[in-house]
């Protein structure tokens, strides 16, 4: 666990702060009933939905990759920190000093990292740049990064946090028990250091994060073919193209549990309960895992905010791109305490607590 309360810079305590939000979708959307038809899955429309919450996705075209999908989020997202801080969009490119990307679905396997495209698009030259590999948990983990990385350095200012998967590449669409679960998309914010008090009634910016993992749980989501442990062999022929292999109940049960355990640690260790919290925006994996969590804690369910009806599972997208529609809805207010919640494969979990 981290907390941002003793950063001091020339005797001052600074923060933190989510200045920019952005996201991309595939203009594709395709309901549930649609996609039965098209891939001639044996399922319906009231069986997903009663299952996962799940009523449509959005999914990219063949041409389409998690950079294109970043990229456009990031754009968003500068555009914003751009006006916001009165300055102009290439200023803001020229001044990010880091740029940590988050995907199950990188451009290439292994290198270079799809942060590093981006990078190169947006003409950020000043900004390092490298991917999170932490499954649906993989935005959490990337602003702990950035947050804590421009913590680090007096010099630093500013980070841009991206989550992007194009994850209908990646799905067995033989396998109705997952491929009716995923979506493509992305989603970005842009970070920056601030004068704002961290402590206090006015206290601003990202105030903690935990960051945990169950590394026992590695064979319950995973992409088996392709690395080094199980690499592509010259003369091979396979029957299907590589894809995301995931065993259910286990995933479900193993979300379930971090999540309550999370919100109860974060609550915990920052000393406020489930009344101090305006929202909590968990990863968008399934509906029954919210519920049940809301279930096991008392807790609201309008506490959460979901729109997983609308873009099913979008792995490291989900979190960014539901901080961006509640955002630009204008659902959002100055001081309001918001926790983030992922869960994935790894299997990862966490979480981080902002004060908006």
């Amino acid at each position: 666990m981290t907390k941002y309360r003793s950063f001091v810079v020339k005797g001052e305590t600074m923060a933190v702060e989510v200045i920019g939000t952005g996201s991309a979708v595939p203009s594709t959307r395709i309901t549930n009933d649609e996609l039965a038809k098209q891939k001639s899955i044996e399922t319906n429309d009231e069986w997903i939905r009663s299952h996962t919450g799940i009523g449509a996705r959005h999914i990219a075209d063949e041409n389409t990759a998690s950079s294109d999908l970043a990229l456009e989020a990031a754009k968003h997202a500068i555009a914003m920190a751009a006006e916001k801080s009165g300055e102009s969009i290439e200023s803001v490119v020229e001044s990010l000093d880091i740029i940590v990307l988050g995907t199950a679905t990188s451009d290439f396997i292994g290198f270079p990292s799809t942060a590093c495209i981006v990078q190169g698009k947006l003409g950020a030259v000043n900004a390092g740049a490298f991917d999170v590999s932490a499954g649906c948990t993989a935005f959490v983990y990337g602003l702990e990064t950035a947050a804590a990385l421009l913590s680090a350095n007096k010099n630093r200012k500013r980070a841009l946090v991206i989550g992007s998967e194009v994850l209908s590449k990646i799905v067995n669409w033989e396998d109705r028990s997952t491929c009716v679960l995923f979506g493509d998309g992305a989603g970005a914010v842009v970070i920056e250091k601030t004068d704002a008090p961290s402590e206090g009634p006015a206290r601003r910016g990202i105030m903690r994060s935990i960051l945990a993992a169950d590394g026992t749980g590695t064979e319950h989501l995973l992409m088996r073919k392709g690395g080094t442990k199980d690499p592509f062999k010259k003369g091979e022929v396979l029957d299907m193209p590589p894809c995301l292999e995931m065993n259910g109940q286990a995933v479900y049960n193993f979300a379930v549990r971090v999540l309550t355990k999370t919100i109860e640690d974060m609550l915990r260790e920052e000393g406020i309960t489930i009344d101090d919290l305006s929202r909590i925006i968990p990863h968008q994996a399934n509906a029954r895992i919210v519920q049940a969590a809301a279930r096991r804690l008392h807790i609201p369910e309008d506490k959460f905010f979901l729109n997983i009806e609308e873009y099913a599972n979008t792995s490291a997208a989900s979190i960014p791109i539901a901080l961006d529609e509640l955002n630009r809805r204008g659902e959002l207010k100055r001081g309001d305490v918001i926790m983030t919640l992922g869960f994935g494969a790894g299997l990862t979990y966490g979480g981080n607590l902002i004060v908006w």
